[in-house]
């Protein structure tokens, strides 16, 4: 007979294995976002901005890419709309957060940001923040869940421009470039339920993977965190350009 402590001791030590394996591929393959293809046009006379206004990027339905699961589906139905209607849903939610989150990181910065799709008020030098969307990507939630690795991930991308506004002045282009985010390479229920095999509870490990996934869909990892995730990008690269190219004068602090 097996001496109960020695049995718990084994079991304990397969579940380490099995958690230490989830966690493994877990950090080989995160959420990301990007920035590619910078074009920095430049000017002759120096560039000094008091404030940054940030505007929401265009979207149209045929940028968006909705999940044609049946999770979609039934939400669309429950929420009384048409797909027409979820499009134009998720491309709002997608042009609001993105500019919320620019805004949030700037000032977080202790720069003078603004949200504001009005234009430039009259006497003001400012930075403009806008673009346009290429891509909004829903991916595929079951997809995520059951394969993971990438498959069915959800993603966004956007064409970024900055641009100066002097005061009572015309607009001119300073830099753009291509932005990206996605939804990473967390592993699927096929993953962990491997790595639970190899330790000898596959239940176990194919448990965890479902459950981290639930959690991961439950706080919208995807378009939603997709847009947080850009908006932070977009805010780095407009702090990084305007620190080296001294866009910004002292006014600009909050």
């Amino acid at each position: 007979m097996r001496n109960p402590i020695q049995t718990i001791a084994r079991q304990t030590r397969r579940l380490t294995i099995a958690a230490l394996a989830v966690t493994a591929m877990l950090s080989a393959g995160c959420a990301s976002a990007g920035v590619t293809g910078i074009d920095q046009s430049g000017l002759l006379q120096p560039v000094h901005a008091d404030v940054i206004y940030v505007r929401a990027f265009g979207a149209g339905a045929g940028q968006v890419k909705q999940d044609g699961g049946l999770a979609r589906k039934v939400k669309t139905m429950v929420a009384g709309g048409s797909p027409a209607s979820a499009t134009a849903q998720t491309a709002t939610e997608a042009r609001e957060q993105v500019a919320d989150e620019i805004v949030r990181e700037l000032q977080a910065k202790g720069l003078h940001a603004v949200r504001s799709d009005a234009p430039v008020p009259a006497g003001a030098n400012a930075l403009i923040v806008d673009g346009d969307f290429s891509r909004i990507d829903e991916g595929t939630a079951r997809r995520r869940l059951l394969i993971g690795l990438g498959a069915g991930k959800s993603e966004l991308s956007a064409a970024v421009r900055i641009t100066y506004q002097q005061a009572n002045g015309a607009a001119v282009p300073l830099q753009s470039f291509v932005a990206d985010a996605d939804s990473g390479y967390m592993p699927g229920v096929a993953e962990t339920g491997g790595a639970g095999a190899a330790a000898g509870h596959l239940a176990v490990a194919a448990g965890a993977g479902a459950g981290l996934h639930g959690v991961s869909e439950v706080r919208h990892d995807s378009v939603y965190a997709d847009a947080t995730r850009l908006g932070n990008t977009i805010a780095t690269q407009v702090i990084a350009a305007s620190t080296e190219e001294g866009w910004l004068t002292a006014a600009a602090a909050i």
